[in-house]
């Protein structure tokens, strides 16, 4: 089993061949942290990141969280992942994944979602999943044995239009 995992692990290859500044940003993911999904994932992606600093996760869930800091509002945080860039650029959906796995080095890993027949049905595969994330997580909840998320003050809620692609300039 140790044989199958070293093909990942960077540390068995030598240090990554991506230059980091130490004064440099890093690639910032805006998660929920009272989702089960979303908390395995940002966990999963802070081991990838081997303390480097090269990502930070923030909890839109805590009381000190104001998406408009971020150019955004709590309804388009809570409807699909969101990320900032080092350069400020605010992205979301399956472009921070892509973003963030590229960050930490393994860009390989989902240049898949990213190729050209392969991106539109990816990123519409996951606005699905973000439109039904917060009853997947419940269910992934009870499954892994986790805490469902405490639903009672509306936080749950998502609106359709979060979750939906942006309207083309050239459409309006």
């Amino acid at each position: 089993m140790a044989r199958d995992r070293a093909w990942i692990d960077e540390s068995t290859i030598g240090p990554s061949r991506i230059h980091h500044p130490m004064n440099a940003r890093p690639f910032t993911i805006l998660i929920d942290g009272r989702c089960t999904l979303c908390r395995r994932e940002a966990a999963f992606m802070q081991r990838l990141d081997h303390g480097r600093g090269l990502l930070r996760i923030v909890d839109i869930t805590l009381a000190d969280f104001d998406p408009a800091a971020h150019g955004t509002t709590m309804d388009a945080v809570m409807g699909q992942i969101h990320g900032i860039a080092p350069d400020g650029t605010l992205l979301r959906g399956m472009e921070v994944f892509r973003r963030a796995y590229g960050a930490v080095g393994k860009r390989w890993l989902l240049a898949w979602t990213a190729w050209p027949i392969l991106r539109p049905i990816v990123d519409r595969l996951y606005l699905w999943f973000a439109r039904h994330r917060v009853r997947i997580s419940a269910l992934a909840a009870r499954v892994l044995g986790d805490k469902a998320p405490a639903c009672d003050d509306g936080r749950c809620a998502t609106k359709p239009s979060a979750t939906m692609p942006p309207v083309p300039s050239s459409m309006k």
